[in-house]
């Protein structure tokens, strides 16, 4: 009698290569329960599998047991996650989705080609948006189409329609150009007595399209008794690329970063935009495997704090003045889940007088912001965003917080689809500095629209 002759099973040679795919013991935490899904915004719209938490996973897990190729179907629902890591507030295995999608980025840009437009649009924004210089350069043609009435005639004639979705979303997210565009921030700001060293992240497009901001985490800072030490040589945090797979580029700016602090000497590094925040926090895991810059990059992340997160850790002294105002927070996704930071924030608002936080319905979904994902998704972006603001005007608040720029600029394009262009948007900081300086609800509100009125 012939026996039987079982063929050995032969593992398949992993889709990923060899260089930080992403780890199978992260991938083997999820376990397909699905409580991922109402909180995933791809989800939500589509319902497509694929784009969910737990489908990405799954594909991801495939890839790895070489069981599917990285393709271009791979490619297409891998970019369409916004990154806004609600999954990982929702998820109750602690799936550290984050550093799996991080790790399957690279992956693709290193072995699946994009269109020549595509490849050029995303070459155009990185190109601009980390460098300060090259943003003022750009912020002078903008200057003059808004103060003109261009910007106001081209919206009007509905000219934009015939663009391009990427280029109309564009226009449609432009910040609004300050008069002080070549104006920047002190290097140090030094207070009677000091109650801690702080170092200050400018950031990029902070820094040049939301200077009000800036200014206003800097006097808030000094009012509570701390000096302040701005870095000049600091460049752009990498977050942008982190988001978007190019894994050198990250990792060549969280260097300059890192460089940057280290002299400063200062106590805790202060962060006013959430995805900035995110990023520098996790530059500990993004350097892991440099011998030179490994603990350097986690004693930096270990000093990185919000403004909410940081002033919550500050006893108060400055006193707070009353602002009567019923304003609607939004939570920045790079905060709430990315960072965990819920609490913080509202907190701090909590501390002023006759300010009414009024809370959003889900307000775990994403804005639509995310980084450049309005930019490279403007459907998709343009969908949450409208779904946001049905949220938000739900609260009837007289005007909208939030802690990240992004977030801002995708809330007020979205306000503007609706007539309502001047409804009031701050960042959180801002309403702090205000009661502290005991500025009128009318002069906070008057600021805002006559900043609204320059640009339209």
């Amino acid at each position: 009698m012939a026996h039987a002759h079982t063929v050995p099973d032969v593992k398949k040679p992993s889709s990923f290569d060899a260089h930080h795919p992403p780890e199978k013991k992260l991938m083997d935490d999820c376990v397909h329960c699905g409580f991922c899904l109402p909180a995933c915004p791809t989800y939500v719209l589509w319902g497509e599998e694929m784009d969910s938490p737990r489908g990405r996973i799954y594909m991801m897990q495939k890839a790895a047991a070489g069981e599917a190729p990285l393709d271009a179907r791979f490619q297409l629902h891998m970019d369409n996650c916004l990154g806004c890591m609600a999954c990982m507030t929702a998820c109750p295995s602690g799936v550290q989705y984050e550093k799996l999608i991080e790790a399957t980025r690279p992956q693709i840009e290193r072995h699946l080609p994009r269109s020549v437009g595509d490849s050029l649009f995303r070459r155009m924004l990185f190109a601009t948006f980390p460098y300060a210089h090259r943003l003022r350069a750009l912020a002078m043609p903008m200057l003059v189409y808004q103060r003109s009435g261009l910007q106001k005639l081209v919206r009007a004639s509905g000219v934009l329609k015939l663009l391009p979705k990427r280029l109309e979303a564009m226009e449609s997210l432009l910040p609004t150009v300050p008069n002080s565009l070549f104006t920047h921030l002190p290097a140090h700001v030094a207070t009677k007595k000091s109650r801690r060293r702080v170092g200050m992240l400018s950031g990029c497009v902070q820094q040049v399209f939301f200077q009000h901001v800036n200014a206003a985490t800097v006097r808030v800072l000094a009012a509570e008794g701390c000096e302040i030490v701005i870095p000049e040589m600091q460049e752009c945090c990498g977050a942008l690329m982190v988001h978007s797979g190019l894994e050198n580029e990250a990792m060549a700016f969280a260097k300059k970063m890192i460089t940057a602090f280290e002299s400063a000497d200062v106590d805790a590094i202060v962060i006013n935009a959430a995805g900035c925040g995110s990023t520098m926090k996790q530059y500990g895991h993004l350097l892991r495997d440099d011998a030179e810059w490994a603990e350097r990059a986690a004693i930096f992340s270990a000093k990185c704090r919000d403004i909410a997160e940081f002033l919550c850790e500050l006893e108060p002294v400055a006193p707070r003045n009353p602002l009567p105002l019923r304003a609607a927070y939004h939570d920045a996704c790079h905060l709430q889940h990315a960072q965990g930071i819920h609490a913080q924030p509202r907190t701090m608002l909590a501390g002023i007088p006759e300010l009414e936080i009024a809370e959003m319905p889900d307000a775990a979904i994403c804005c639509g912001s995310a980084g450049v994902y309005n930019l490279l998704h403007p459907q998709t972006g343009e969908e949450l965003g409208d779904r946001k603001v049905d949220n938000l005007l739900a609260t009837q608040a007289e005007a909208v917080i939030s802690a990240n720029p992004g977030c801002l600029l995708q809330l007020m394009s979205g306000l503007r689809r609706r007539g309502l262009d001047d409804m009031p948007a701050f960042h959180m900081v801002e309403l702090l500095d205000a009661s502290i300086r005991g500025l009128a609800v009318d002069e906070l509100l008057r600021q805002d629209r006559s900043s609204r009125v320059q640009a339209n």
